[in-house]
């Protein structure tokens, strides 16, 4: 028998909802890339992780428990958590910084719009459901533009695993948004399930921070604190919370569809804060990618989720 905490939700959320969030989320992300560079100047990069979740998820619980909401104790539920911190504010943050440290912002922004990529993937694995022919399509001309993207680091060094350590980032981005409608987080609020998310993941990160790379490295300065103060809160606590709200009430396609519009934003902030320009193939790799996320989210899906159908059949 599936417990009413396994079943996918019923609430559905309208294309306006849809549309306004993922332009949000993409433009807050988008500016995110940016600032980590900058905050990378004055630390190390699982320094800044650590240091982003602590503060983005002190600042989402004590949101929630100035709104009156209780921190969760159920196991099951605080293992669930633990599932979707491991795999998106742990693994994907830290993956996230390193790669950023290693290659240009526009480029990282790029390289991360392959998440709506793994997640129709993951879907179809974990979800049970179907890609239509176009959607299937949509993946292979996605990870086409991922390897025109890579291309150029495939000679070795730095930005070879810079790029290897993006796309590895974007799989458990797309693992823990996957989870999340998978096994049903909906007894918990959005903002509380982030925050305890973001200090499960502080709670790995920090220690490993200290014996990795020590404090010798970071500059308690202004020149930190700024851009680490928007890659904590705007474009971490804020985005995740947005998304979750998103899984909740639509599909984990259309909560990955935030990714679309990412590099857009990435590439502009990179451009007009940093002065960075991409070249020809990386801007010919991104417009693949877009197409083919693009593709996959308006094919549709077929109505295989055995999920769904097993729910249907005990009521």
């Amino acid at each position: 028998m599936t417990s009413n905490r396994d079943r996918p939700s019923a609430t559905t959320a309208t294309p306006a909802f849809v549309l306004v969030t993922i332009v949000v989320v993409a433009a807050l992300i988008g500016g995110n890339f940016t600032a980590l560079k900058y905050a990378l100047d004055h630390a190390d990069p699982l320094s800044v992780t650590a240091l982003r979740t602590m503060i983005g998820g002190t600042f989402l619980v004590a949101l929630a428990v100035g709104r009156g909401e209780r921190f969760p104790t159920d196991r099951v539920v605080l293992a669930r958590i633990f599932v979707v911190s491991f795999s998106i504010t742990t693994v994907s943050s830290a993956l996230l910084v390193f790669g950023v440290s290693r290659v240009p912002a526009g480029f990282a922004s790029l390289m991360s719009s392959t998440m709506p990529l793994f997640t129709a993937t993951l879907s179809l694995v974990l979800l049970h459901v179907g890609i239509r022919p176009l959607g299937a399509l949509g993946l292979v001309i996605g990870f086409g533009g991922t390897a025109v993207l890579a291309s150029p680091a495939l000679g070795g060094g730095t930005e070879l695993v810079g790029a290897v350590a993006l796309l590895l980032s974007a799989l458990a981005w797309a693992f823990g948004t996957v989870f999340m409608k998978w096994k049903d987080l909906s007894a918990v609020s959005p903002i509380m399930l982030v925050g305890v998310q973001l200090w499960m993941s502080a709670s790995v990160l920090a220690p490993s921070a200290l014996a990795v790379e020590g404090l010798d490295g970071t500059d308690w300065s202004i020149g930190l604190f700024v851009p680490l103060l928007y890659a904590a809160i705007p474009a971490n606590a804020v985005t995740f919370s947005l998304i979750a709200t998103v899984v909740r009430r639509a599909t984990p396609t259309q909560a990955a569809a935030t990714a679309y519009l990412i590099p857009l934003f990435g590439v502009f902030f990179g451009w007009l804060i940093r002065d960075e320009v991409l070249g020809r193939v990386e801007l010919v790799g991104g417009l693949l990618v877009v197409a083919g996320v693009a593709v996959v989210a308006t094919a549709g899906t077929a109505a295989r989720d055995g999920l769904a159908r097993q729910a249907a059949a005990e009521r």
